[in-house]
């Protein structure tokens, strides 16, 4: 990864400068250079030659120093020439270079605790430790995206995200699988939950019309303090987990939003076999038709309302109070009564529920 940060950084400046700058690595390597054909070349001495002073070596019609910031035997720059402007160029490459590797170094070792803290891999009594020590402010709000890539395809979801959020040190992108990468979103106390989701929306578009990706997007709850993020990542879990079912045709879902389907992802399958046995007792729901299921479900999305379903369905309001007869003689449930609707309503969640478990074994 300093390969190609460092490469990133030469290739902008190559323009402002009328030399060749590039950095060799600790085994002499040329790492990034402003000439491309030179990466790759060895230059033989130089570290052991620069390893005795913290001054400039002046070898082979080149100058040297050892990168500000870092061990000698790490990373060193170097200019074409053997002259004053050699060395202020290279003592400004050393600078800047050296307090970019620091602030990535840095954001690195961030990264890299979060993700421990998401996946539980670290001790609560030490996450306050470790916060301290990388200088995490405490009251701030987070909340977390897991970002799931549907397709196998060439694209690497984590260079993905990365190349999305370039420089923001509040943001974090973490891999966590294959196919699954998480972004830790700073936001503010006062946020709104719809502007989350309109930054979801903005990722989902820009993949799709980008990199030809499909994403499934959960999101979890805004937590205040770096303990909870482990929290806000399986709430987003369960989000997609939950959406997976429920939800099929959205590709972003928050945990907030998951309603009833959370409640019914979190029972045991006995109770679900029992509550659909009760609810379904003078007959299976398999005896209903389809059209009439398809009647029931236009009926809930008009609010109940007997009217507005007809018109939506281009039915006559008398075949439709037929089909909603036909449910209460098989059921004992008159859904134009509201405790009716819900008891129907979480049946059918709950059975499309048991028939997701099914299909997994």
């Amino acid at each position: 990864m300093s390969n190609r940060l460092f490469q990133g950084i030469i290739y902008q400046m190559k323009d402002a400068v009328d030399r060749t700058i590039g950095v060799i690595d600790e085994t002499g390597v040329v790492i990034s250079c402003s000439e491309l054909g030179k990466i790759g070349e060895i230059r033989q001495g130089i570290r052991e030659e620069i390893s005795y002073t913290s001054d400039f070596i002046k070898l082979g019609g080149c100058t040297y120093k050892a990168m500000s910031g870092s061990p000698k035997s790490d990373y060193i720059v170097f200019v074409d020439g053997e002259d004053k402007a050699a060395e202020n160029l290279a003592l400004l490459l050393s600078i800047t270079l050296g307090n970019i590797k620091v602030l990535y170094d840095e954001k690195h070792d961030k990264s890299s605790f979060i993700k421990n803290i998401i996946l539980d891999n670290i001790l609560p009594s030490d996450i306050y430790i470790k916060s301290k020590e990388l200088h995490f402010a405490a009251d701030v709000y987070r909340i977390v995206f897991l970002i799931k890539f549907t397709e196998k395809n060439d694209v690497v979801p984590y260079d993905v995200l990365l190349n999305m959020f370039p420089g923001k040190n509040k943001d974090y992108i973490i891999n966590v699988g294959e196919h699954d990468t998480v972004l830790v979103k700073e936001v503010k106390p006062n946020f709104d939950m719809k502007e989350i989701e309109k930054m979801a929306r903005s990722i989902a578009d820009t993949i799709s019309t980008e990199f030809y990706s499909k994403v499934l997007i959960g999101i979890g709850t805004a937590v205040d303090n770096l303990k909870d993020l482990s929290k806000s990542y399986k709430e987003a879990q369960i989000a997609l987990e939950v959406g997976k079912v429920f939800d099929t045709d959205k590709d972003i879902i928050t945990y907030d939003n998951l309603g009833i389907g959370r409640l019914i992802y979190q029972l045991p399958r006995s109770l679900c076999e029992m509550f659909l046995q009760e609810v379904f007792k003078r007959g299976p729901l398999e005896t209903i038709d389809r059209d009439t299921l398809v009647t029931i479900q236009s009926f809930f999305e008009n609010n109940l309302n007997v009217s507005e379903t007809s018109r939506k369905l281009f039915v006559h309001r008398n075949t439709l109070v037929y089909r909603l007869e036909k449910i209460r003689k098989l059921t004992g449930l008159d859904l134009r009564e509201f405790e009716h609707a819900v008891t129907f309503k979480v049946a059918l969640m709950v059975k499309k529920y048991l028939a997701s478990k099914s299909a997994q074994y």
